[in-house]
């Protein structure tokens, strides 16, 4: 059942559909990304790893996942815990694009000793988070974007999370 937040007489429905995704070379265990998205996704069956070359012919794998689903999609949100939540609540000018969509990088190596870190690209291995907003005429979609968090926040807290990535 879609439950719908109300702001005001204006219905919001939240997040249309949510993406990861994570790139590892070809000299690195494709696994453990998979390992990552599926921890934040919930589920072990919607990751999905895809082996091509890169441009220049070296190995690589492209592992993503997608949910579709908006309860779920808000609850792979709610699984990054409160406090992620909070940050990328304060960050929304730069994290949200004109197609409305919220872009979350996640640190790699941090998710997998246990702990969860928003990160900016650089040096270290990232997941990228593409959480695509149900945006309607007469909604903007910066409220639109904090009210979703806002709901994820309130749903990381009833369910305690995050759980340790690890376990």
């Amino acid at each position: 059942m879609i439950m719908p937040i109300l702001l005001g007489s204006i219905v919001i429905m939240g997040i249309h559909h949510i993406s990861w995704q994570s790139t590892a070379s070809g000299l690195e265990d494709e696994y453990i990304h998979a390992a990552a998205l599926s921890w934040i996704t919930g589920d072990d069956e919607l990751v999905e790893i895809e082996r091509m070359n890169s441009f220049h012919g070296s190995p690589i794998h492209v592992v993503t996942a997608e949910i579709k689903r908006r309860t779920k999609a808000t609850k792979s949100l709610a699984r990054l815990g409160s406090e992620v939540l909070e940050s990328l609540k304060s960050e929304l000018d730069s994290r949200l694009d004109e197609e409305n969509v919220l872009h979350i990088r996640l640190d790699l190596l941090d998710l997998l000793s246990g702990k969860i870190t928003l990160t900016v690209p650089g040096d270290r291995p990232t997941i990228k988070g593409r959480a695509k907003l149900e945006v309607y005429p007469g909604n903007e979609a910066i409220e639109i974007a904090s009210s979703t968090l806002e709901k994820a926040i309130e749903d990381a807290e009833r369910l305690g999370l995050p759980e340790n990535p690890r376990s």
